[in-house]
């Protein structure tokens, strides 16, 4: 739940905000905010999962962002395109993430909707 504030929070203050990023910078800042959206998705997923662990969502947050924009500026040197890489692993698990997020969604639906077609005791002795 605390992910999902601080991703509504961090949307208003960006909108709001108007800042405007150098045409050099722009493909690090676009790597950078994919691995931070793939790790607030994945806590997302893990919350949902009663598996949320704090340190590993802020690791991973940290960790993820800094491979990736090492990467995209690693590509820059050689003068190959090596964001893709990032792009493509974690545009594929926040795909995969949402699919776990939607399918726990659905099953959490379907059991509080089984249960409030339960019948009531009374009615079954009657």
């Amino acid at each position: 739940m605390v992910a999902l504030i601080g991703l509504i929070i961090g949307l208003i203050i960006g909108l709001l905000w108007n800042f405007d990023i150098p045409a050099a910078y722009s493909s690090y800042v676009a790597v950078g905010i994919l691995a931070a959206l793939d790790s607030v998705i994945g806590a997302l997923t893990a919350n949902l999962q009663n598996k949320f662990n704090f340190r590993l969502f802020i690791t991973g947050f940290i960790g993820n962002s800094a491979i990736a924009v090492a990467l995209t500026a690693l590509g820059d040197q050689l003068d190959l395109n090596l964001s893709l890489a990032a792009i493509f692993a974690f545009g594929n698990r926040i795909f995969v993430n949402f699919s776990i997020i939607r399918r726990l969604m659905l099953e959490r639906y379907d059991k509080r909707r089984s249960r409030s077609k339960l019948p009531v005791d009374d009615e079954l002795d009657g």
